[in-house]
């Protein structure tokens, strides 16, 4: 018989019990589950609300029940729909009446809700572990390519000289962000609902507080009926959760093309690389294409819980069930994806010599010679024709702006002397840019410092 079967005269269709069952997925908030009923158990003994042998007993039994299951000798029964009657089902089982006590001044309703802030706030320590993980390989590439010089991008077409260090250091500042969010989401994550009942709180003298700071807990809720229902927190991680994979992604892509022939500024490990069934030449970066489609996996994840929510009434609808197949999903993914990423990145092969060939190529020190003009008194604006039209001859002629004889840069304007050929040599277009947020070494340096200590310094909670 349900544990909740009281009202009924008819025993549920079978079919009925595994289309509302939740355990196939949430089976594996088992240890948040039973840490939450030890201290449900301890509050209502401390109180008086149960008998202190039954409350005794039943976090004895609890205690035996969790490692049970952590050994493999528990199995999980479908007609118990989800791991909170599962675990009391069990309790019940061996140890009779007593265990029917542990759920006085208690509804599944607020029992799932600590669950899964409890899940959650224990992947997201661990989600910003994985980050810190690969913001400190991104700082160790930064420093080994201090003078690493590439092209910088935009629209896709060759812009200006940066290094491969000021690069990496841009997504350390992308992933930083995303590391903040995951503290912020804790936060708003870190609210303990547990005695909001039903919809209406109880009737019991509860000690909410006694509670909150047995599961460590720094906030409690204070209206149940947005306790029970609110899953804001699960969709603000599953957005941080999508900022995150699509800042991976926007990586991967670019990985991609440096890994192509036509590229060749990376040369992807053999260990993080697949080939071709057919073509024995190819060398494929897979892993970096398979976060890139996982991308969209976990903006559906998101999705999934804004539209779930979207129009249900308070308090607590059945349909919030589906919370967790979409976030697990989600978290799952990037865990994988975090971690497999960190590892590729971290023996990926830079080409030096090839990303400073690339450099050259371009014309990517063109607006250094507009600059060059404009120190020399020629306004901007002119100075940027004069410069556009030594591009168009130089397209004509097949050669770099650094190629250009003295006699070639005075046709253009005879403010042009010899200076200039220092003036835009690729190293002195990078490292003349010393303005904060630059890609000058020293201002990259002292970037990666900041960067270091952000990191030695971040914690979670």
């Amino acid at each position: 018989m349900k544990l909740w079967g009281g009202r009924f005269e008819k025993a549920t269709d079978k079919k009925v019990d595994d289309f509302n069952s939740s355990i196939r997925f949430d089976y594996r908030m088992y240890k948040e589950d039973i840490t939450g009923s030890i201290a449900h158990a301890k509050m209502l003994k401390k109180q008086g609300i149960i008998p202190e042998n039954d409350a005794d007993l039943i976090i004895k039994t609890l205690k035996e029940i969790l490692s049970d299951i952590e050994e493999g000798k528990v199995s999980f029964e479908i007609d118990a729909e989800d791991i909170h009657m599962n675990i009391e089902k069990i309790l019940i089982s061996r140890i009779g009446d007593a265990g029917k006590r542990l759920h006085t001044g208690r509804s599944r309703n607020d029992q799932v809700a600590l669950d899964l802030r409890m899940y959650l706030k224990r992947e997201i320590i661990e989600i910003s572990e994985l980050l810190k993980e690969l913001l400190s390989v991104l700082l160790n590439l930064a420093d080994e390519h201090l003078d690493t010089i590439m092209p910088g991008y935009t629209h896709l077409q060759k812009a200006q000289p940066v290094t491969f260090s000021h690069h990496a250091l841009a997504y350390f500042e992308m992933f930083k962000r995303d590391l903040l969010r995951l503290k912020d989401t804790y936060k708003r994550t870190d609210v303990m609902p547990l005695g909001s009942g039903a919809l209406a709180g109880t009737t019991y003298p509860l000690d909410r507080e006694f509670v909150k700071e047995e599961l460590g807990f720094s906030e409690m809720s204070l209206n149940s009926l947005d306790a029970v229902s609110d899953r804001d927190f699960a969709i603000e991680l599953a957005s941080d959760l999508s900022i995150i994979m699509m800042h991976l992604s926007r990586f991967c892509e670019e990985l991609i093309l440096w890994s192509s022939h036509e590229f060749s500024f990376v040369t992807m490990d053999d260990s993080y690389s697949t080939g071709s069934s057919i073509m024995p030449q190819k060398k494929n970066p897979d892993v970096a294409e398979l976060i890139r489609g996982k991308t969209g996996r976990v903006y559906g994840d998101l999705n999934t819980l804004l539209v779930m929510m979207k129009g249900l009434p308070l308090a607590y609808n059945k349909d919030m069930q589906e919370d967790k197949e979409a976030i697990f999903d989600a978290v799952d993914t990037v865990k994988l994806c975090v971690d497999v990423f960190t590892k590729m990145i971290a023996t990926m092969k830079v080409n030096k010599d090839i990303m400073l060939k690339g450099a050259k190529g371009g014309f990517t020190n063109a607006t250094d010679v507009a600059d060059y003009l404009v120190k020399k008194s020629l306004p901007f604006r002119q100075a940027h024709e004069v410069v556009g039209k030594m591009v168009l001859y130089a397209i004509k002629e097949n050669k770099a702006l650094d190629e250009f004889s003295l006699e070639e840069f005075k046709k253009f304007s005879p403010l042009f002397d010899e200076d200039i050929y220092s003036a835009i040599s690729m190293e002195t277009c990078v490292n003349e840019r010393k303005i904060t947020g630059g890609p000058a070494k020293e201002t990259v340096q002292r970037a990666i410092k900041i960067s270091k200590e952000f990191l030695d310094n971040f914690k979670i909670k």
